[in-house]
């Protein structure tokens, strides 16, 4: 153990500008991870699948970090252990790029090939994370210090887990050029099927975001076969976070420029932000298109739709609806709506439609809501409704 701790302790520790660099990008990538794994919701199940990437990032570049700095010697253990997780880097940026533009879930059953690369590896490795440390010690001192004495190992190791090491990174650039080609392939292809309309105040649309993550998995492959081609193991991996830390950076920018942070209504009052330049829409336009498209008949309808759909601003179009009705949005479009119902349960052609079924049809999520909608507006239950109007005739 003396001889262990004695070699240790000519691993010098260095602190400089690379370091602060990539410690800053960990920060970053860290934060931003978690804001968007915490925030993100269910529907947003592209940008939970960019947390996780950034999450990945970030312990890779944490490792990354503590070699550079030789604060690896005080965990020697961990030497290496991130790297199934580097073969999960492409996979994850590709996952996000087609969720975003396909708008279609991950699937394991149906996408769990490309996790293959990652659980192989590690199953590959798991001889190496049960050597002792004397091996992991020598493996970061001939990536790193090779003019450093070696720890003395047992005579009787085995080293069979470095057939597939000794070829690891090029398998993380078969990985980067793979998922690279199938980025901008799903890119070209999903462009190509409809024209990218965005909302007015929208800088950034899907496309344009998924071709610079793309781009920036290419440039990561050129930048790790330049690496790779200029050094024999892992001291270069530095100049690799260098540039995620910059990638990251210039991802928060962007997404704090799209946050509602900077937009008016995120502290104004009610209807303040009613005041916005070219906001001249009037309650008219918005029964005629409601009415027109049947909008209220959307599961999905919100405000927030509404007023996309009418490129303006969802505060100064509940305004006008509040100015103009008395009602909030819900209860505009639920009086659509109950009209709808009412018709449906009294015509013949639905007979056949349960009462639940006829709720669901014009736009009612569930059954409690439509029956408290109805009540509101009918003031009696659609089943009471139903018995009236037979009796009525």
């Amino acid at each position: 153990m003396e001889d262990i701790q004695h070699i240790l302790d000519q691993i010098p520790i260095r602190h400089n500008f690379v370091s602060y660099f990539i410690s800053l990008g960990i920060a970053i990538g860290l934060l931003l991870s978690l804001v968007i794994l915490l925030r993100a919701t269910n529907k947003s199940n592209s940008f939970r699948i960019y947390g996780w990437s950034l999450l990945i990032q970030s312990i890779i570049a944490t490792d990354v970090f503590l070699c550079y700095t030789g604060l690896i010697k005080y965990i020697p253990h961990l030497n290496d252990s991130t790297e199934p997780l580097v073969l999960l880097l492409a996979p994850s940026i590709y996952f996000f790029v087609y969720t975003l533009l396909t708008r279609k879930p991950l699937i394991l059953k149906k996408h769990w090939i490309h996790l293959v690369p990652s659980v192989l590896y590690f199953i590959s490795q798991i001889q190496y994370y049960l050597q002792p440390i004397s091996i992991k010690i020598n493996a970061y001192l001939g990536a790193y210090y090779d003019d450093i004495e070696k720890v003395n190992v047992p005579d009787d190791t085995d080293y069979g887990y470095l057939w597939i090491k000794d070829e690891f990174r090029w398998l993380v650039l078969a990985s980067f050029v793979l998922y690279s080609i199938l980025s901008i392939r799903l890119i070209i292809k999903n462009r190509s099927k409809k024209k990218v309309a965005s909302a007015e105040n929208t800088r950034i649309n899907k496309f344009d975001f998924s071709k610079n993550i793309s781009l920036g998995l290419f440039i990561f492959f050129v930048l790790i076969f330049t690496v790779y081609l200029n050094f024999e193991d892992d001291g270069g991996d530095h100049y690799i976070f260098i540039l995620n830390t910059m990638i990251v950076s210039i991802t928060s920018i962007v997404l704090l420029s799209e946050s509602r942070f900077f937009e008016n209504s995120w502290i104004a009052d009610k209807y303040e932000t009613s005041r916005f330049k070219n906001q001249e829409i009037s309650m008219d336009t918005i029964k005629a298109f409601v009415e027109k498209n049947k909008f209220y008949l959307q599961n999905s309808t919100s405000l927030k739709s509404l007023s996309e759909e009418l490129n303006s601003n969802s505060n100064y179009i509940s305004q006008v609806i509040n100015t103009s009705t008395g009602l909030n949005f819900n209860d505009f479009i639920n009086q659509y709506r109950i009209e709808a119902s009412k018709n449906r349960l009294t015509d013949p052609n639905y007979k056949h439609l349960t009462i639940e079924a006829i709720g669901n049809s014009v736009g009612f999520k569930s059954k409690s809501a439509f029956y408290s909608a109805f009540k509101k507006h009918v003031t009696m239950s659609p089943k009471a409704f139903v018995t009236l109007q037979k009796s009525n005739r």
